[in-house]
């Protein structure tokens, strides 16, 4: 995989895109640009389960995520073939990380949420490791 920091300027681009096409409300836009946390997320996955990780945020997480106030910027899987395999890439916006971390805490309470989650790993586990960091945008960053 390329340096985390390319990974990085590619995501927050990508999640420039999104809001400027949501069309964010402009008088709210220079309060949240305060407090806006963006989370890049990387998860090592099980050994052939990647399949059943992409049906797993495609017909249950993201609906959980957008229940619960996380915003979808995009998901990636690396170029490499071998690491396409075992890494998936993504990124969420949040308000704040206080936010966040609320709305986490939320997510894993939903007995729900729980269950669904509990059936997709029927056959085992699919995800060995997660990886975690908050960013904010840096002054200069065309992403307010």
């Amino acid at each position: 995989m390329k340096s985390i920091t390319a990974t990085i300027v590619l995501l927050l681009a990508a999640g420039a895109t999104v809001f400027a096409l949501r069309g964010a409300d402009p008088e709210k836009g220079a309060k949240n640009a305060e407090t806006r946390v963006f989370e890049l997320r990387t998860y090592t996955v099980s050994e052939g389960k990647m399949d059943a990780l992409h049906a797993r945020f495609r017909d249950i997480t993201c609906k959980y995520f957008e229940k619960y106030g996380m915003t979808v910027v995009g998901f990636w899987n690396p170029t490499d073939p071998k690491e396409a395999k075992t890494k998936l890439v993504y990124l969420l916006a949040h308000p704040s990380e206080e936010v966040a971390k609320k709305n986490w805490k939320a997510l894993a309470g939903d007995a729900d949420f729980r269950a669904d989650f509990a059936a997709t790993e029927k056959d085992g586990k699919l995800v060995d490791k997660v990886e975690s960091v908050y960013l904010q945008t840096a002054d200069y960053s065309p992403l307010k």
